[in-house]
C-alpha cells in the first residue's frame, strides 16, 4: 500500500527548512546519489563533511560544487577507505579532531556486484567488508560525537537485502565456496539493515533516545554504483535499464537519504524509499519492509561477529 504521509509526490527536498548550523557526513559523497544529497543539503547552507576513497575525485566535486554555490560554500571531506578498518579509524579520528557537531551521518557509499570474490586486507569478502563492516565500525567510533548534538545514523539499504540467502551465512560469511557477485552483496545489504535494527533495540533497551537511527534506500537510480564495480554483463544490463521507466536519477535516488537525515517524525523500524512500480521508482514515502531484515537471533549473532570482526565494544 502506498504511503500517503507526505501527499501523492512523496517527500521531496521543498520540504527542508534552513539548516544552517547544521552538519551532514556523507560517506560516498563524491558521485551519484551522496553527490546529490551533499548538493540539497548545501543548498539550505547545511555544512557537509565528505568521507570519500579518493582525494582527487573528492576535490573535484567539491570544486564543483563551490561553482554551484559560491567559495563560501562548507563543504570539505576526509579520506576515508570502507574497506580498510585503520583508514576507517583515522578517518574518524580525524573528523573527532575537527568536527564539532554531527546532525546525521549518512552511510550512503557502497560496492556492489564484485564479479569475482575479493578480499580486503583485514581479510573479509570485499563486499561485506566494506558495505557492513566500515561502516559498523565508524558509526560505533563516532556515536557519541553523534549523540552529542542528538543526531542521527542513516543507513542507505538496497532492496537486494531481499535476493540471495535472506540472511547471514555465519558458517561462511567470507564466501571461501558458493561466492554469488549478488548474493555477497545482498549480504553484505542486509548486514547494514540488520545493523541498523538491532542498534535500535539496543538504544531503546538502554534508554537512549539521543540518537534515531533510519533505514532507507534509493530504489533504481542512475548512479555510478553498478558501473564502478560490476561485471561488464551486469553494466551492460545496467546501462539498458536506465533507459527505461525503471530508473530514476540519482538526484531523486537521494531523496530518501535527505529525508532520513533531516524530517521529523518518522518511524525507526522501517525501510524508506520510492514507493512506485516495484519499490523501484515513483513518490518517496514509507515502503514495504519484509521481517527477515530484522529477524532477532540473527540480529544479535551478527552484532556480535561484527564487534569481534572489527574490534570495536560498542557501549551503550
Amino acid at each position: 500500500m502506498a504511503d500517503t504521509t507526505f501527499g501523492p509526490k512523496g517527500w521531496t527536498p521543498e520540504r527542508l527548512g534552513p539548516l544552517q548550523g547544521n552538519t551532514y557526513l556523507i560517506t560516498g559523497a563524491n558521485a551519484g546519489a551522496g553527490f546529490q544529497a551533499a548538493r540539497t543539503l548545501l543548498k539550505k547552507n547545511a555544512k557537509v563533511v565528505m568521507l570519500n576513497r579518493s582525494a582527487e575525485k573528492s576535490q573535484a566535486a567539491i570544486a564543483t560544487l563551490k561553482e554551484e554555490f559560491g567559495a563560501k560554500a562548507d563543504v570539505s571531506f576526509v579520506r576515508m577507505d570502507l574497506s580498510v578498518l585503520n583508514s576507517v579509524r583515522e578517518a574518524a579520528a580525524e573528523v573527532q579532531k575537527t568536527v564539532p557537531r554531527i546532525d546525521a551521518l549518512i552511510c550512503n557509499a557502497a560496492i556492489a556486484q564484485v564479479p569475482t570474490r575479493k578480499l580486503t586486507v583485514d581479510g573479509f569478502e570485499s563486499q561485506l567488508g566494506t558495505n557492513h563492516y566500515g561502516h559498523f565500525l565508524l558509526c560505533g567510533l563516532l556515536f557519541e560525537r553523534i549523540a552529542e548534538s542528538k543526531g542521527r545514523i542513516v543507513v542507505v539499504a538496497s532492496l537486494g537485502y531481499n535476493m540471495g540467502l535472506k540472511t547471514i551465512r555465519f558458517k561462511d560469511m567470507n564466501w571461501t565456496q558458493g561466492y554469488g557477485a549478488n548474493t555477497a552483496y545482498s549480504q553484505s545489504k542486509l548486514a547494514q539493515m540488520m545493523f541498523a535494527y538491532e542498534l535500535q533495540d539496543r538504544l531503546a533497551a538502554a534508554g537512549r533516545s539521543d540518537v534515531k537511527v533510519y533505514v532507507c534506500h534509493p530504489g533504481s537510480s542512475a548512479t555510478s554504483l553498478i558501473t564502478t564495480s560490476g561485471s561488464r554483463t551486469m553494466r551492460f544490463i545496467w546501462w539498458l535499464m536506465t533507459k527505461t521507466p525503471m530508473v530514476q536519477t540519482a538526484e531523486q535516488g537521494a531523496y530518501p537519504e535527505i529525508m532520513c537525515a533531516t524530517e521529523d517524525g518518522l518511524l525507526e523500524r522501517a525501510l524508506y524509499g520510492p514507493t512506485g512500480a516495484r519499490e523501484f521508482v515513483g513518490p518517496v514515502g514509507r515502503g514495504t519492509l519484509n521481517a527477515h531484515a530484522y529477524e532477532k537471533p540473527v540480529m544479535g549473532r551478527l552484532w556480535t561477529v561484527s564487534e569481534k570482526a572489527v574490534g570495536f565494544d560498542w557501549r551503550l
